[in-house]
Order: C-alpha cells, then structure tokens, then sequence
C-alpha cells in the first residue's frame, strides 16, 4: 500500500515561491500518473498539474501553466511542485495524488475520481 505525505506548504507574498514535495512511501512501483490538486474551504477540488512517472510527461491546468512546474525525483519516490509568481488565488490545501494502475496520465487527468491514493495536504496562503 501506498502513504503520500506532502511538505513544502506555507505563507509567502505575492510574487513569491515555493516548492511543494510529495513523498510516496511503502510499496511504490513505476510508470504511474501522480497529480496535484488545490482545495479551498466551501469549493470543489480542483486539478493543478500532473505527471507521468514513466517518462516525466506533464500536463497542467490553465490557472497555472507558466507558473508552476511538477517534476518527478524517481530515484527518491518524490515528486515536486515548484510554484512562482504566487498569487492570492493561489491560496488553498494543497495535496498529491497517485494513480494504482499503471499508464500514462489519461485525458481525464483533472478528475479526482481517476486517483486512488492521497495525501493528507500542505497549506499555502499567498498574502497581498
């Protein structure tokens, strides 16, 4: 079975980074599509970006493309959310997700439903 434990979380201004980690600890085996989703209280989850472990294909949604990067350290089992040009709106839980069958990162990547393992989220709260 699978643990993810996220780290990297917490508060910056505007304009600002941080770096989001995830590590995926017990049985872990490659080729999975891993993912990152935001949630703020009262709202749905929604997708950030994704990747797959095979071959480091990404895929992001728009709200962050050209400001985040994911990547993925296969050696350590850790995958890596890079955040820039922070924005309030990006302020949210932040969590890590991991596909249990093995394949690329499908179409529907953005939905919580394809995910079959989570952690328990890191906070980020971007100040004006």
């Amino acid at each position: 079975r699978v643990q993810l434990e996220e780290s990297g979380g917490g508060s910056v201004q505007a304009g600002g980074s941080l770096r989001l980690s995830c590590a995926a600890l017990g049985s872990f085996y490659s080729n999975r599509c891993m993912g990152w989703f935001r949630q703020v209280p009262g709202k749905q989850r929604e997708a950030v970006a994704s990747i797959y472990t095979g071959d480091s294909t990404t895929l992001y949604a728009d709200l962050v493309r050209g400001r985040f990067i994911v990547s993925i350290d296969s050696i350590k089992i850790t995958m890596y959310l890079q955040m820039n040009s922070l924005e309030p709106e990006d302020t949210a839980m932040y969590f890590c997700a991991l596909v249990d069958r093995p394949g690329v990162c499908p179409a529907n990547w953005y939905s919580e439903a394809l995910y079959d393992y989570w952690g328990q989220g890191t906070q980020v709260t971007v100040s004006s």
